[in-house]
């Protein structure tokens, strides 16, 4: 029988999230310390100002896809190609543009959070891309679906791209993780020294302890300030970590059952992939037998 190997504990590589340089733990405490003492926050305006001219370049997008496939707009190289592909490339830019605009709000938001006293508002303000989403193709579909003139191949077509890219384009400017300004200065507040966040798109917390066993798995993290990991979308304090430092009601934490199903199956995962990559001893193959003689 084969014996249970208890998963090791990896070693970590630390990068600044000031530098995105591989440092120490010490190096990246006096970054910290440097950038509490400095009060040195970053600006919003150049972020939000992004989002807004992308989110007015995709509803741009999504007028001029209605202007060529109801034919209103038809440009002499247009008459090359099936009227469905320029319609088609014109909704996949504006997708491009939602996007990438709804991303920038969304980091704007982590940075320079909105208060939650006003919960409608809170909402509205961090989900203000989902918004621009609906504008972006639904008007699109209404219209192009009325359209009596409009040739029935091109209806099809545009409506399944549409709705396509309005699933898409909605799901990814959700903020799912949204921090309000009351969150933010509580943990800023609380927590002065170094904090460590996986750099994988699945971590939602930040940790207070290198060493925490929700981190025993994972081979890089960044080291930065709360408002760093706040800015980079880990809102929340790990559950163990908060349990640790005694600051479960002073500051919002991730859910810690959340966590250990997680590492558990993190865990899982790596010792699936241990064992089949374990070399397996060749079958002797027996010798072949002489001739009597």
């Amino acid at each position: 029988m084969s014996e249970n190997k208890t998963p090791q504990k990896k070693a970590h590589k630390i990068y600044s999230a000031t530098t995105g340089q591989q440092t120490t733990k010490e190096q990246a405490a006096k970054e910290v310390a440097q950038a509490l003492a400095n009060q040195t926050h970053q600006s919003t305006v150049g972020l939000r100002i992004g989002a807004i001219v992308l989110w007015v370049l995709a509803i741009g997008f999504e007028i001029l896809a209605l202007l060529v496939a109801v034919e209103k707009f038809a440009p002499k190289f247009l008459d090359s190609m099936p009227l469905w592909v320029p319609v088609a490339v014109l909704l996949v830019l504006d997708l491009i543009c939602l996007i990438i605009g709804s991303q920038l709000w969304k980091k704007a938001n982590h940075i320079n959070p909105m208060s939650e006293k006003n919960k409608a508002l809170f909402w509205l303000w961090n989900n203000l891309g989902l918004i621009v989403a609906v504008l972006a193709f639904v008007p699109f579909i209404v219209i192009l679906a009325t359209n009596k003139d409009a040739d029935p191949k091109i209806k099809k077509v545009g409506a399944i791209v549409a709705v396509a890219a309005l699933l898409i384009g909605g799901a990814s400017s959700i903020d799912y993780n949204p921090v309000s300004k009351e969150q933010k200065e509580a943990a800023m507040e609380a927590i002065t020294t170094t904090v460590y966040w996986t750099n994988t798109r699945s971590g939602k917390a930040y940790h207070t302890h290198e060493d925490c066993q929700t981190l025993n798995q994972t081979d890089e993290l960044v080291a930065g300030s709360v408002e760093q990991a706040i800015a980079a979308n880990r809102v929340k304090l790990c559950y163990f970590c908060a349990k640790r430092d005694g600051l479960e009601n002073t500051v919002a934490t991730e859910d810690g059952v959340g966590e250990v199903v997680l590492n558990q199956l993190e865990e899982k995962v790596d010792e699936a992939v241990e064992s089949l990559t374990e070399e397996t001893p060749a079958e002797e193959t027996p010798a072949e037998e002489q001739p009597a003689a």
